[in-house]
């Protein structure tokens, strides 16, 4: 017992001697698979923050760094005022797509409350529920202005 105190174990150096293979980074699903076929011990790891991912135009992640280095209270994403108003303008207009936020909201799967908050500029930006309400709509899901009319 008194000599697992003494003994070091050192991670990431060369090893010298000893039957022990040094760990190996595969890259590929061929050499992975000749691994686990020779019987190796196989670890996976899924990478998350790649360089790909860092160079995407998205702001999402720099707004939620910046709610965790912050200490008051941020207020989440809304959606703008004028994607709403451009919703419920194409939804009150006579023609195909003329229906109230009850039947909209049937439509597209969720609560009549949910557009009504979308069409207010209130809601939360919840990506689905706007690409959802564009489909149903023929709006563009960035603008809400009408895709038929160009």
């Amino acid at each position: 017992m008194s000599d697992d105190w003494d003994t070091v174990t050192k991670i990431g150096s060369k090893v010298t001697g000893g039957a022990a293979q040094r760990e190996t980074v595969v890259r590929g699903k061929g050499a992975l698979n000749a691994a686990q076929r020779s019987g190796a011990i196989v670890g996976t790891e899924k990478k998350f923050a790649t360089g790909n991912a860092a160079n995407k135009s998205g702001s999402e992640g720099q707004r939620l760094t910046k709610v965790d280095r912050s200490d008051d209270i941020i207020a989440p994403n809304k959606v703008p005022a004028e994607i709403g108003q451009n919703i419920r303008n194409r939804r009150s207009k006579e023609g195909p797509y003329k229906m109230t936020q009850a039947q909209l909201a049937q439509k597209v799967n969720c609560q009549a409350n949910d557009i009504k908050l979308l069409e207010s500029g209130d809601a939360i930006k919840n990506q689905g529920l706007l690409n959802r309400v564009a489909r149903v709509l023929k709006v563009s899901p960035k603008t809400g202005l009408p895709l038929d009319d160009k």
